[in-house]
């Protein structure tokens, strides 16, 4: 038994074709869905990628490991902890990874007997050295019983897929550079300018159209996805195809404009906590397959063991997809508690129907204490209810303090931790707006652009 276990690092699901997405982004991917299972509401319980991937790792939210934020160094995790790689490890199989997490904590490199880093000089991270990489491990290692995992980087921004793959998802009669339009006004005056002008805005020049940025996000799935039917073409020359479990999952989503996020993976909205999990192995799952009901990334780990013949560990927060891929069930999960700890703090819980989200620190955002909302009729999450429908936000409420307190099990609550400490990513603005001799308080009451590139500008002269 093989398994390639592929994460799709910033993949929104409803960006995907199989999830209902009305461009051509994903023509291979919707094909693997239609040769397996599609989970519809698969949820990120813990965002972003740090947290995320811990989680799907040790089985545990973030809670439960103490993990609950990205890029900050007061986070470890004990070497106790169940870890999927260890796992499989130990009951014989020869492990590997082709990723870079390593580099942002030690324990991504744990359990794996092969480690590659895919770190290059060129472009960020792209789907093409990945598969170079895995491919030529493929090759040396296809007579083993083996578990690879794949870390693809592409729909993370900068968004720069090859200028080929563009057309097909922006108007190429539209200038992206034309100053009559302001739709990119709010993002570029936006508390978070500082920290995105270095990381993306500055590698793709004075785009004025958010439209375009947009289409630069959907190349970029686009050439993610011709890179895993490469991948396919590979398992079937091989001959390793027809016994390989294939899982490909997003970490977390994007929020492409929505809810005041530009480019970026904060906010527990479905935007960036609703993620694509599509499953696939030949003659053991069904074709076809579309699963309703609630799962989350922890669910994966006993599922993957179940199926290698591994017991499970006792003490995991994931519980098994195998009988919902049967048919014997609808979804692991009634609800599925949400957490992010990096651009700010908030807790949340999605039921079948509604979502309610707490913030405790809103970060460079502006954000009600309590936010309510009707998926049902209101899928975008653009109208809060939570003060005209009272009754359902405390009740949801009580049952996300009553979820956190057995969590914690009276251990120090490690969201407040941080939040006393500072928050990871506004600590990083914070850094920046010093270098060019203004404050963090300063900046949130008035966040221009033109005030940043101004101080930008006086500081370079005086070098």
């Amino acid at each position: 038994m093989n398994i390639v276990f592929i994460s799709m690092d910033t993949m929104r699901a409803s960006r995907l074709g199989c999830y209902g997405y009305e461009k051509p982004t994903s023509p291979y991917m919707d094909q693997i869905a239609e040769q397996g299972v599609l989970f519809e509401r698969a949820y990120a319980a813990d965002i972003p990628t740090e947290v995320a991937h811990t989680g799907i790792f040790t089985g545990k939210v973030g809670l439960r490991t103490g993990v609950v934020s990205h890029g900050s160094p007061l986070t470890q995790l004990p070497k106790k902890e169940s870890w999927l790689p260890s796992l499989l490890q130990n009951q014989g199989f020869t492990t590997a990874a082709v990723d870079n997490l390593y580099q942002l904590k030690e324990w991504f490199a744990r359990g794996y007997r092969y480690y590659i880093n895919s770190v290059q000089k060129t472009r960020s991270i792209d789907g093409k050295s990945v598969n170079e990489l895995a491919f030529k491990w493929i090759r040396e290692h296809k007579e083993d019983d083996f578990f690879l995992f794949l870390h693809y980087w592409d729909p993370h921004t900068p968004y720069q897929p090859p200028a080929s793959y563009v057309p097909a998802f922006y108007d190429q009669s539209r200038d992206p550079y034309d100053p009559a339009n302001r739709s990119m006004h709010a993002a570029y005056n936006h508390a978070a300018y500082p920290f995105f002008k270095h990381h993306h805005y500055d590698l793709l020049g004075p785009v004025t159209d958010a439209a375009y940025i947009n289409a630069l996000y959907d190349a970029e799935v686009r050439y993610l996805d011709d890179r895993l039917r490469e991948l396919d073409e590979l398992l079937i020359a091989e001959g390793v195809y027809d016994d390989t479990l294939l899982i490909l999952f997003g970490d977390h989503g994007e929020s492409l404009t929505e809810h005041d996020i530009y480019w970026d993976h904060c906010g527990l909205y479905e935007t960036s906590v609703q993620v694509p999990m599509i499953m696939r192995w030949p003659g053991r799952i069904p074709e076809g397959r579309r699963v309703k009901g609630l799962v989350q990334q922890v669910d994966m780990l006993p599922t993957i063991l179940e199926a290698a013949g591994i017991m499970t560990p006792d003490n995991i927060d994931g519980r098994s997809l195998w009988p919902s891929i049967r048919g014997e069930a609808d979804g692991t999960q009634d609800a599925i508690y949400l957490s992010e700890c990096a651009w700010q703090a908030s807790r949340g819980i999605v039921t079948k129907d509604y979502k309610f989200i707490r913030t405790l620190d809103a970060g460079p955002f502006v954000r009600p204490p309590r936010e309510l909302f009707d998926l049902r009729v209101d899928p975008d999450e653009t109208v809060n209810i939570a003060e005209s429908s009272p009754s359902i936000a405390d009740e949801l409420a009580y049952q996300l303090d009553n979820w956190t307190e057995k969590m914690l099990n009276g251990r120090a609550d490690p969201m407040l931790t941080q939040i006393e400490a500072g928050l990871p990513f506004r600590n990083r603005i914070h850094e920046i707006l010093l270098q060019y001799g203004l404050t963090w308080d300063e900046w949130i009451k008035d966040p221009r652009r033109d005030r940043f590139d101004e101080a930008s500008a006086a500081r370079h002269a005086g070098r």
